[in-house]
């Protein structure tokens, strides 16, 4: 009976698709999808990554990767997702030359 916790705790890390699920983020890139899923997985908010063609019946029209969370997490998820996306990224800065090179 050791491993009944373990199924259990498995059932309850992806969100039932009978409960009631909002779609926090979408993409056409897969990678930036999978960026946005490991910050929701890192603050234990239970999600689900969902490739946006299999449900066009839901969302039509949306294509590439959809994250769906629990509507009590949403909220949260929402903020950390603003947050993620007003950070500049790595690739931002090295793009942009440094006051020391532009002034002489």
């Amino acid at each position: 009976m050791a491993e009944q916790p373990n199924a259990t705790a498995e059932k309850r890390r992806r969100p039932d698709p009978n409960e009631k699920l909002i779609k926090v983020f979408d993409s056409e890139q897969e990678s930036e999808a999978m960026v946005v899923k490991g910050l929701l997985d890192s603050a234990r908010i239970e999600n689900d990554l969902t490739s946006a063609s299999m449900l066009q019946e839901v969302f039509p029209g949306l294509g590439g990767m959809i994250i769906l969370v629990r509507e009590e997490d949403a909220e949260k998820a929402l903020r950390m997702i603003a947050d993620y996306r007003q950070q500049p990224s790595a690739n931002d800065s090295a793009d942009e030359p440094d006051d020391d090179e532009t002034s002489g």
